[in-house]
């Protein structure tokens, strides 16, 4: 994942719109003007070279992924949205397992009190992430972003960053017999076959396992699509936490 944070400054006040409405730099118009070119109409990031290193989804990897019969509309209709957006020509699970993202995670300026007040604020900020997938470096995408942000700052307004993490995505080599014997463990367990996922959790030090010690990691848990992961009254199931622990019992198990 990459996280960047982005504060454009305009006045050195905040400004009637009456007065200086039309005339005067706008912090959040800007903010909004340039996030919006970050996509293209197809769903696809903008940025130059931000593909590069992305991998399509293998053959094998292709046919498990399809026998899911992943409903897309069904998955969103869980959290009260039931139309798909995104990159033309993927599927859901793609969009979400195997292919890169940008989302503006928060924005904010001007007046947001209660009633209303015509402000022309001085400053906005914005926060963004980017999911990264194969061998996409967040280094290089950090600056090609910032530069697309530059270039969009008129000469008079400045803009400051924060950057928030930024790590390679992890990428495991399935073909390890170890693979295999886990999968197998899991399929036992829970009575269907398991199946191997990508995922969007940001674990760092699995890649740092890879890279330092050249070890595979095998990330296995187990959760619900309701369990609300990241937002307010997050739960996790009983039957995760027990089947879980047997799971593991098994795996551990047959690696023996």
């Amino acid at each position: 994942m990459l996280g960047e944070e982005i504060v454009v400054r305009a006045a050195d006040r905040d400004l009637h719109s009456g007065s200086f409405g039309g005339l005067a730099a706008n912090p959040v118009q800007l903010l909004v003007d340039l996030l919006a070119t970050i996509k293209d109409a197809d769903g696809r990031v903008t940025l130059p070279g931000f593909y590069d290193g992305v991998e399509e989804l293998s053959d094998e990897l292709a046919a498990d992924w399809d026998a899911l019969a992943f409903d897309a509309g069904d998955f969103l209709s869980r959290v009260g949205l039931r139309l798909p957006i995104g990159e033309t020509g993927r599927t859901g699970l793609e969009m979400v397992w195997n292919r890169p993202t940008f989302e503006i995670n928060g924005i904010s300026g001007g007046y947001t009190g209660e009633g209303f007040k015509t402000v022309l604020p001085a400053e906005a900020r914005a926060k963004v992430s980017f999911r990264l997938t194969g061998t996409q470096d967040p280094q290089a995408i950090r600056e090609t972003f910032r530069a697309h942000v530059r270039a969009a700052i008129p000469a008079d307004c400045t803009v400051a960053f924060h950057g928030h993490g930024a790590s390679q995505a992890s990428r495991m080599d399935i073909r390890d017999p170890a693979f295999a014997a886990a999968k197998q463990a899991l399929s036992q367990e829970w009575g269907r076959e398991a199946a191997y996922i990508g995922a969007g959790g940001s674990i760092p030090i699995a890649g740092d396992f890879k890279a330092i010690l050249g070890m595979d990691s095998m990330l296995i848990g187990f959760g619900h699509d309701d369990d609300r992961i990241h937002s307010p009254n997050e739960k996790y199931n009983l039957e995760s936490f027990a089947k879980g622990a047997r799971s593991w019992a098994r795996i551990l198990a047959a690696l023996a």
